[in-house]
């Protein structure tokens, strides 16, 4: 069964609403076969990037970057996973209060090292998400298992 891995830092009420939109698109029963792990980014380790198939990245922008959690986690895994994860898919949503531009230049920098490609461009949101960012966040979650469940 493919696995798709969530790896998350939701420190705010508006990280856990998209963080609950892209699980909940990801589990959708529309999509069945794909095992969904969550784990947050400071426990997130190499043996899970190495067990999944897939990956869904969730944080927020702080001070232009991502968060200290997210860049921990590539920090951990980077060289362990680098040559096994490689084309693997992965999808991002970033959350931040003016600006998230920051934090998605260094996911994509991190990621493009990795050499894992985006299945399409991050959800990005600032200020509280609305109806359409929390669909945003459905489908990148729904269509990141339906890649895996082909």
């Amino acid at each position: 069964m493919p696995t798709l891995l969530v790896v998350h830092h939701t420190p705010s009420p508006a990280m856990a609403e998209m963080f609950d939109a892209a699980v909940s698109g990801a589990r959708t029963d529309e999509v069945p076969g794909v095992e969904v792990i969550i784990r947050p980014a400071l426990t997130a380790g190499a043996a899970d990037v190495l067990g999944a198939d897939g990956y869904l990245l969730g944080t927020p922008a702080n001070i232009g970057y991502m968060s200290g959690a997210l860049k921990h986690f590539f920090d951990q895994i980077y060289y362990p996973c680098l040559e096994a994860t490689q084309r693997r898919p992965f999808g991002l949503y970033v959350h931040g209060g003016m600006d998230t531009g920051g934090a998605v230049r260094a996911v994509e920098s991190i990621t493009g090292g990795l050499q894992w490609r985006a299945i399409r461009p991050p959800v990005c949101v600032t200020g509280p998400p609305g109806k359409q960012d929390l669909e945003a966040c459905w489908e990148l979650g729904a269509l990141l298992a339906a890649g895996l469940a082909d």
